[in-house]
């Protein structure tokens, strides 16, 4: 559900973002960190963070699209290290595919990714009171449940680090779904996305498509979000959105929707260079006061 031109676009216009002093900001990154078990397999992440300063610094996580059964963290290196440049910790993380692994394998594994975090936060320099979570489409779907679905709600797996909370401050989503209660998608969506992903058909298995909705666990907890989502999406109504910072605010929570006006499911060049300059501001004013 993420366009591939995202991935090779958001590399060139995010080279153009760094104020003089971020583009000068040296950083460091790893690769190929093992933070927990999806199953029995290793669950990997790619890390970039300041090379100067002891922090401790807030973090990010980026959660990367594709369906829920394609893609992979590398698309979002780009953006981990424009976050690092602005002396954030940030993280892009491996999760388990659809038809293999149903919901809820990939919300266990990004909230697996958030208790890593605090628990190697001394390591990193992390602030553990102050982490945020990004995603595209599928992965905007992802880190609306992060904010949403607290330990109450049975999405936390057995990813590692159980005595760590997965808890996130700040939510930012680009075109993510919200609400699968009611069958609002055409048949394609739901036989090439939904089945593969939920396990059956809407009709069959209403419960976990409820389950599925960040929608339904808004709560006056939740932390502050903000979403980007294109007029004219084809593959997730702008309406996703709209329900859900509207019920948010509803409930005196922050939210922010910023409308793409004629945009389908993603957008590049200026426009991409823009949201995400909105992006590292948002982070920058939630989680570094």
């Amino acid at each position: 559900m993420l366009p591939r031109f995202i991935a090779l676009t958001i590399v060139l216009a995010l080279s153009a973002l760094h104020p003089a002093n971020a583009q000068d900001a040296k950083i460091k990154t790893e690769k190929n960190i093992v933070f927990g078990k999806g199953g029995d397999a290793n669950l990997e992440l790619d890390l970039a963070m300041p090379a100067e300063g002891k922090g401790p610094f807030p973090a990010v996580v980026c959660v990367h699209g594709g369906g829920w059964k394609s893609g992979n963290r590398q698309q979002l290196n780009a953006l981990t290290e424009v976050l690092a440049k602005h002396n954030f910790v940030a993280i892009t993380v491996t999760y388990r595919f659809a038809p293999t692994h149903k919901f809820p394998a990939q919300i266990e594994d990004c909230k697996a990714s958030v208790r890593w975090l605090r628990a190697n936060a001394d390591k990193y320099h992390v602030n553990p009171d102050k982490i945020g979570a990004v995603g595209f489409s599928a992965g905007g779907h992802l880190v609306c449940l992060m904010g949403a679905a607290d330990d109450k709600a049975g999405l936390e797996g057995n990813g590692g680090n159980a005595k760590q909370s997965s808890k996130v401050q700040a939510v930012v989503s680009f075109f993510g779904p919200t609400d699968f209660t009611e069958k609002t998608w055409v048949e394609a969506v739901e036989t090439t996305f939904f089945i593969p992903f939920i396990g059956g058909r809407f009709e069959e298995k209403k419960d976990a498509y409820r389950k599925a909705s960040p929608i339904v666990y808004c709560t006056k907890e939740a932390p502050p979000y903000l979403f980007f989502h294109g007029t004219k999406d084809p593959l997730v109504g702008i309406e996703h959105s709209q329900k859900m910072t509207k019920s948010l605010k509803n409930l005196g929570v922050s939210a922010e929707l910023v409308t793409m006006e004629g945009d389908g499911h993603g957008w590049a060049g200026e426009k991409l260079t823009k949201t995400i300059t909105q992006t590292v501001r948002f982070f920058e004013e939630k989680l570094k006061k």
